[in-house]
């Protein structure tokens, strides 16, 4: 009989814990919305609410249930943030339809791209030497003037007015290849 009253009393408590919850979807929707850049996102992190606190089941005490609630809304805001930053998602870039076509694919455009290529490439090869690996080592391998001028023993002006004369270069010879 003991056993049938504690059974009854926790169901009683998951009623009423049920009915607070399903009440708070307001006020939580209204939090995250304050704090959520997104406004799509809101839905799902009050449902993230729901879900987490259909899973951990009714708790013993539901005397305090907002702020359980709200406890564990922050708690779903804050593994929110620490996956954005994991996915690194403010980096992502959204596809954009218009430049990422079917023209990509056009075999006279994928040709100019290759002749446009082995333009660059003979011209890069008829630099001298110097003038073409101060360009390299900045325009491929992403050097700063100051790293290029230590590595070779040069000035960062040396390395400037080289970087000059190969864009220079690069430049007419572009002119020719039209």
């Amino acid at each position: 009989m003991a056993m049938a009253r504690e059974e009854a009393d926790a169901a009683a408590r998951a009623d009423v814990f049920a009915r607070q919850a399903a009440a708070m979807r307001g006020p939580l929707a209204a939090y995250f919305r304050r704090r959520v850049r997104n406004a799509v996102e809101v839905e799902d992190l009050v449902q993230e609410v729901f879900l987490r606190l259909t899973v951990r089941g009714t708790p013993d005490n539901t005397d305090h249930a907002s702020a359980y609630i709200f406890q564990t809304a922050a708690s779903v805001l804050a593994d929110r943030y620490r996956r954005r930053i994991v996915r690194h998602a403010d980096e992502h870039v959204a596809l954009d339809p218009d430049l990422s076509g079917d023209q990509d694919f056009d075999p006279a455009r994928i040709y100019a791209g290759k002749q446009a290529l082995n333009a660059a490439a003979a011209a890069l090869m008829t630099m001298p030497e110097r003038t073409r690996m101060i360009f390299l080592l900045r325009r491929i391998d992403g050097l700063r003037h100051q790293a290029i001028a230590s590595r070779l023993g040069l000035s960062v002006s040396a390395v400037e007015k080289h970087m000059v004369r190969a864009i220079e270069h690069l430049m007419a010879h572009a002119g020719d290849a039209r």
